[in-house]
């Protein structure tokens, strides 16, 4: 049975899972505009006991692909205190956008400086990373890229996260789309099931209720389905609205 869930507030998410019907949640485990440590959780045990997985989104700052150190160092920093405090929790996984090169550099380098990254990161919660929705020069928008960083940095066991918007947004052709991550990357370790408020290709990463975008209903069910892997809905609304999301899903699979 395949594992379904949302991403929900962080102050007491057991009980967010139960208001929803969820499988799983997912959570932020510190401000995700913020470059501050993690705090300790005072339910770290009960996470780490419950039998509703939990994943962790880490902070949307991380960019480990940027040209300026400011950037970059910082982000391979809160990416390890990230995975600790992760590690506490008992987490499943730690999901990170892919980035994107942001000087006159080539595309190539955000590649590169993802080995740099992972190179020196000691944990034992596994480093899922997530498709984005623009950047000129993102690692993780275009599958022909997403192959070209996984050729790179498959050695060390990352996973990858398709996200439905981003992948509608960044202007890929959804025909196949599953089938081509695939060879690309090899799996599909989890899914972010998210409609969109934008056309094709708007480069946009707005969310919107399942059925209620701009995706054809059709082909974001079929993305969900070919996927085969956990799905977390990142969707509008508070426990009504996302766990009718949640039923969406269980429906088409």
């Amino acid at each position: 049975m395949t594992l379904v869930g949302a991403h929900v507030p962080s102050l007491d998410p057991l009980q967010e899972a139960v208001e929803r019907k969820a499988d799983l949640v997912q959570i932020f485990l510190s401000n995700p505009q913020s470059w501050k440590k993690p705090p300790q959780r005072p339910d770290a045990e009960a996470l780490r006991n419950s039998p509703i997985p939990v994943y962790v989104h880490s902070p949307y700052l991380i960019n480990v692909c940027a040209d300026n150190n400011r950037v970059r160092v910082p982000s391979r920093r809160i990416l390890q205190e990230t995975c600790d405090a992760a590690a506490d929790v008992g987490a499943e996984a730690v999901i990170v956008h892919g980035g994107h090169v942001t000087g006159d550099g080539p595309q190539e380098d955000g590649i590169e400086r993802w080995r740099k990254a992972l190179d020196p990161l000691d944990t034992q919660v596994p480093v899922f990373i997530e498709n984005t929705a623009g950047g000129d020069k993102a690692t993780a928008r275009r599958v022909e890229w997403i192959a070209k960083l996984f050729d790179e940095i498959g050695e060390y066991g990352v996973g990858f996260v398709l996200d439905t918007c981003h992948i509608w947004a960044g202007g890929e052709p959804l025909d196949e789309v599953v089938p081509r991550i695939m060879k690309a990357t090899g799996r599909i370790d989890l899914v972010h099931a998210n409609d969109s408020k934008d056309p094709f290709d708007s480069r946009r990463d707005r969310h919107e209720n399942l059925g209620n975008g701009r995706i054809p209903s059709d082909q974001l069910a079929r993305m969900i389905v070919d996927a085969g892997a956990p799905v977390v809905v990142e969707t509008p609304g508070g426990a009504a609205e996302q766990g009718a999301d949640i039923e969406w899903v269980r429906a088409i699979l």
